[in-house]
């Protein structure tokens, strides 16, 4: 991965804590950023496995992250995605 993608996902991540903290102080906790880092995309399951949230408090998160502008929701068969546009910009282009 080039120095440039590195930084740009640094800078990326540190924003959107930043934003999260203005935005959403009532969620914000930085295990909460890194993980929607680790993939383009997030799932509830992946707050609850990495013991974030029970499911609905999961959903409820994710779904303020939607509202704020950071994720934006998808439907995929009976299973919701929560896609980081940004983060996936900065993969493809960067």
């Amino acid at each position: 991965m080039p120095l440039s993608r590195i930084r740009a996902i640094r800078s990326l991540m540190q924003d959107t804590a930043e934003q999260m903290r203005r935005e959403a102080p009532q969620i914000y906790r930085r295990e909460l950023v890194e993980l929607i880092f680790e993939q383009p995309y997030c799932r509830i399951g992946n707050l609850v496995d990495a013991g974030l949230a029970h499911r609905q408090t999961a959903s409820t998160h994710l779904k303020k992250l939607c509202d704020i502008g950071i994720l934006r929701e998808e439907k995929s068969g009976r299973e919701k995605l929560f896609i980081h546009p940004s983060l996936l910009a900065v993969l493809k282009h960067a």
